[in-house]
């Protein structure tokens, strides 16, 4: 019967020893308590469907969704070490994962996560936010149509790792 407690009181102590590591990881990784519900695959394997808005006509894949108290929080996870503030760029990639989350699930999220190397930004998701993603999507479905488009920033690395870079008249 001695037996049996010791091996109780160990899975005990395991139980409490990998909550404990669970959280400090969850922690380190930026994200806030709750339970993760999605990871986007390049992080863990089997790949996820990815969520689309045929109104908006985005299509995306947060880094993770964490469920907190009722709401639904998205996370997006940067390599880069973090800016003074958030890029613009990482910014309207949040308010689309917002947007998306929204419009999948009903629960429109308060806030987004940018987790940079060093850095977390908790950032709010408002109707402010929301416009100004609708208006940068109807800004670059207007230059789609445009034959001609020009750079848009003086950044020689950019170049370097553009896409388009064999064929663009305008490289750095």
């Amino acid at each position: 019967m001695t037996g049996l407690w010791i091996a109780a009181l160990a899975a005990l102590l395991l139980a409490g020893l990998l909550l404990w590591w669970g959280g400090r990881q969850q922690r380190a990784a930026g994200l806030p308590r709750g339970r993760v519900i999605y990871t986007d695959p390049k992080l863990w394997g089997r790949p996820e469907k990815p969520f689309y808005d045929v109104d908006s006509a985005l299509i995306g894949k947060p880094d993770y969704l964490v469920a907190e108290g009722g709401k639904i929080i998205p996370v997006e996870v940067k390599s880069s070490r973090a800016p003074d503030q958030p890029y613009e760029g990482h910014l309207l990639q949040l308010f689309a994962y917002c947007l998306l989350v929204e419009r999948a699930t009903g629960k429109r999220p308060p806030y987004g996560i940018l987790r940079y190397r060093d850095r977390t930004f908790a950032v709010d998701y408002t109707a402010e936010c929301e416009e100004r993603l609708l208006a940068e999507l109807e800004t670059m479905r207007a230059l789609e149509k445009r034959s001609q488009v020009e750079r848009s920033h003086a950044d020689p690395a950019r170049c370097r790792a553009c896409g388009f870079r064999s064929v663009c008249d305008q490289k750095l």
